[in-house]
């Protein structure tokens, strides 16, 4: 299971694998002085402790049809095929998952420069390099998106995004991206620089349950 982060609005994240939600959730309730109340949404279910932590976990893959913590446990607990596509500039990594576990994937890396700190012309040039680099970076990952990812779309049961949004938003303009993009899950995965580690830690966590955490 990942480490807690912090996440916006106060609180810390954990992503829970499927096979260890419900006893999760009965640690938590254990730690807490027991569970006093349930709030289930189609999108989100919420449980709050006697101390008055609450652990809210987003439903994914929702939204669920019958809202309740059981049904949680068991929506997360039905076989998915997930379809990875992790992009930065730095490089990019696709592949097929099922329950967590890389099937088939391609991962390549780029060169792209940084910024300079250089002025006038030289500054220019440098700017142009590097919007080229990030240009054939960015049609590489494309590329392998379209042989890897786009002919198995009918296999998957979702498609689970990471990586640097501006980069992502970049592929979107590819029209043959177009059936990739509109099955994607509306949470995007946060990682480091695309790697095939990186894609089976991605695997694991795209099928987890994330739960945030806020103290009483």
């Amino acid at each position: 299971m990942a480490k807690a982060r912090q996440v916006a609005g106060g609180g810390r994240a954990v992503a829970v694998p499927p096979e260890r939600l419900r006893g999760w959730i009965e640690r938590f309730s254990l730690s807490h002085g027991g569970i006093t109340g349930t709030e289930a949404a189609p999108d989100e279910v919420r449980v709050t402790a006697a101390d008055g932590t609450t652990a809210t976990a987003t439903v994914p893959f929702g939204p669920l049809e019958e809202p309740s913590l059981d049904a949680l446990v068991a929506h997360a607990l039905v076989p998915r095929r997930i379809a990875l596509l992790l992009v930065r500039l730095g490089g990019h990594s696709v592949g097929i998952a099922r329950d967590g576990r890389v099937e088939v994937s391609r991962t390549d890396r780029h060169l792209v420069h940084g910024r300079s700190a250089a002025g006038g012309w030289s500054q220019q040039r440098f700017a142009r390099r590097r919007a080229g680099q990030a240009r054939h970076a960015l049609q590489d990952a494309a590329k392998d998106a379209l042989e890897v990812l786009v002919p198995r779309l009918s296999e998957v049961d979702a498609v689970v995004l990471g990586g640097d949004r501006r980069a992502l938003d970049g592929l979107r303009a590819d029209r043959g991206l177009a059936p990739l993009f509109a099955r994607a899950e509306p949470r995007m995965l946060e990682i480091g620089e695309p790697s095939f580690a990186v894609l089976e830690e991605a695997a694991t966590r795209a099928v987890s349950v994330q739960v945030t955490l806020r103290d009483g």
